[in-house]
């Protein structure tokens, strides 16, 4: 199926849809700015996939935010605290009928957007404080996305896929409407594992139960999963972060299928794997801390479940964020 598709931040996860739906016979324009930019512009966009074949999609659009047109649908892959800053420009992509696919990590913007409780429609000051977001980009528009693979940008217009395919996709009133089921299908068409969810925010916190406890601790401590999971005093701090979290999760109409116990084995599986948000401090890069932790605390005030573990993990990692931008350079210990 051939969908016209924008995708605002051609990085990682961008650049692994982009040249796969591309392939598949989608229209495909990546945004992107820089060197990347240059190099989509003058070569496309490559894939290196898990078995090291090279998967090239040069007949893709490449430009900048400013230089673009309207689209049918628009993925957003930036990091969450990026978004904010080019929403205007995002809402400028959009024609009356365009679906915006949001694919950040955490909670999202539109969380409470058509859902049935009392909460319906209130917004999240933590992830949107000036409702640019929700004015802008509009939540009307919005397909939410849970994203497993993992990928990395390994050099401009190159990216190399570490594994996963799976993408699960969802409107927020949980219909399965014309407009992602079409997506879904052209996203298997072109080799993803894409089912569409009723109750895409069950599905999101999934990942975000782990993100939430793993990445700010182990920012914090340098510390990898099994590390962290392994040693006694880190596993309890992450089992009573769990706790917290999934009683907000509860109270606000999430299910959770498995155990903490069972959600904490399965990180320390994983093995000796540095979280995202490690990898940020040692880069000396802004967190993804308001999506995957401030949010969260949010919404136990909303809900009015306390979260004095989550509140002391984040205070502290708003700190060591706080510290490393002052200096100006990342902080690793290797």
């Amino acid at each position: 199926m051939s969908l016209d598709i924008a995708i605002v931040g051609a990085g990682a996860i961008g650049g692994y849809l982009g040249v796969k739906l591309a392939l598949s016979g989608c229209r495909v324009t990546f945004i992107a700015r820089g060197e990347n930019l240059k190099a989509l512009k003058a070569q496309g966009m490559t894939l290196i996939t898990e078995d090291g074949r090279r998967l090239e999609a040069r007949e893709v659009g490449a430009c900048s935010i400013e230089e673009a047109r309207q689209y049918d649908y628009v993925f957003l892959t930036m990091k969450s605290h990026q978004v904010s800053p080019v929403a205007a420009q995002v809402s400028r992509l959009c024609h009356d009928t365009t679906s915006v696919v949001t694919m950040q990590n955490g909670v999202p913007w539109w969380y409470f957007y058509q859902l049935n409780s009392p909460y319906r429609d209130r917004q999240l000051s933590s992830l949107d404080p000036d409702a640019t977001q929700w004015n802008c980009i509009g939540p009307q528009r919005v397909i939410g996305a849970v994203v497993y693979p993992a990928a990395e940008l390994v050099a401009p217009g190159v990216v190399q896929l570490i594994e996963g395919n799976r993408f699960t996709l969802g409107e927020p009133s949980g219909e399965k409407t014309e407009r992602v089921t079409a997506l879904a299908q052209a996203m298997i068409a072109a080799g993803f594992k894409t089912p569409v969810s009723t109750d895409i925010r069950s599905e999101l916190w999934v990942k975000l139960w782990g993100n939430l406890t793993f990445n700010p601790v182990s920012a914090l401590t340098h510390a990898t999963l099994e590390q962290i999971c392994s040693f006694e005093p880190t596993r309890h701090v992450a089992a009573r972060m769990m706790t917290e979290a999934q009683t907000i999760g509860e109270r606000l109409g999430v299910q959770f299928k498995i155990s903490i116990d069972k959600r904490i084995a399965g990180a320390q599986a994983v093995g000796a794997h540095k979280t995202s948000m490690l990898q940020d401090i040692e880069h000396g890069k802004p967190l993804e801390l308001e999506a995957l932790l401030g949010s969260v605390i949010e919404l136990g005030r909303i809900c009015e479940v306390p979260t004095p573990t989550l509140d002391t993990v984040y205070a502290m990692t708003r700190l060591l964020e706080h510290s490393v931008a002052l200096k100006g350079k990342g902080l690793s210990l290797d």
